[in-house]
């Protein structure tokens, strides 16, 4: 049963690390006898008519067996998934992995550990009058603390707070955009483990550090080292991985004040170059086998239901 399968990258950002991506996807899908089609989201437009979905794009062959979705263009996902074709991960994994707010709001129903986090209320225009209660975020969470906005990658729009002046115009800055703010866990500063699950396992993992930022992420700066995970952090890992219902994920945990794991972020397109350079693991030969073991077989799929 030759599958073929078809991978999507976002083709409007500037670099060379989402094509990257699609192709070592493609490497180790040919490697396991699947052939692949690389294509950029913009490649493949969504066409809706009444009764009647498709996809359009020049000289479109027949629809694939699976798709690797390497982006965050939902609606294109999810259209893939109207047309009958399994998709990985899910259009709702990746919507809820993307905007961090659904993704603490996700992983509050289940007992996950995670950092004490207060919504921002949404604002609609710029006012300095209706600021949110700041002495009642801070009397919560204490100082520092951290802001994040919901929608950002590789550590940015993340922000450490010290004091009041600075959580003021932190927030008139950020009015008009979905944010949230987190108590800062001080025993991680600049560290932190990436731990990459697919399916029901913790494939490789890593330890990331920085010694001049509160973040650790190596686009950031950071430097990584191999890390062999505790039973207990690989079970955090898989269950933040389910709860958001991915099929792999690339799983970011703090470390607590007493050693135990805390879930800082979760990411349904985790890039897997960085974990090869530091372990010599290829993630994507798990992440191909995994897919194909589910087409082939049936195998259920990781939910949160």
């Amino acid at each position: 049963m030759n599958l073929h399968g078809w991978i999507v990258y976002n083709g409007s950002l500037k670099g060379n690390k989402f094509l990257d991506f699609a192709e070592w996807i493609q490497e180790a899908a040919l490697k396991q006898g699947s052939s692949t089609t690389i294509y950029k989201n913009n490649e493949l437009l969504v066409s809706l008519q009444t009764n009647k979905i498709k996809i359009l794009s020049d000289n479109l062959p027949s629809l694939p067996d699976y798709v690797v979705f390497a982006d965050k263009d939902i609606y294109l996902a999810k259209q893939l998934e109207l047309l009958g074709i399994p998709v990985f991960n899910r259009s709702s994994a990746i919507e809820v992995s993307d905007d961090k707010i659904a993704t603490f709001q996700q992983l509050s129903q289940f007992d996950i550990p995670l950092p004490a986090t207060i919504v921002a209320p949404k604002v609609f225009m710029k006012d300095n009058t209706h600021l949110e209660d700041v002495h009642i975020i801070a009397k919560e969470l204490g100082f520092p603390l951290i802001i994040k906005e919901a929608f950002g990658s590789f550590g940015e729009q993340v922000y450490l707070i010290h004091d009041e002046d600075e959580l003021h115009k932190k927030i008139l800055e950020l009015q008009g955009k979905p944010y949230l703010y987190q108590a800062f866990i001080s025993s991680s500063f600049g560290k932190d483990l990436r731990l990459h699950v697919v399916g029901d396992q913790v494939v490789a993992a890593m330890k990331r550090q920085s010694l001049n930022d509160f973040r650790a992420n190596v686009s950031a700066g950071g430097t990584t080292q191999t890390y062999t995970p505790s039973v207990q952090e690989e079970e955090l890992a898989i269950a933040a991985t389910k709860a958001i219902g991915a099929d792999f994920a690339g799983v970011d945990l703090l470390i607590g004040e007493d050693g135990h794991p805390i879930v800082c972020e979760i990411n349904s397109n985790a890039h897997i170059r960085s974990m090869f350079d530091c372990t010599g693991i290829n993630v994507a030969d798990y992440m191909v086998q995994y897919i194909l073991e589910v087409i082939k077989s049936g195998r259920k799929r990781n939910s949160h239901d």
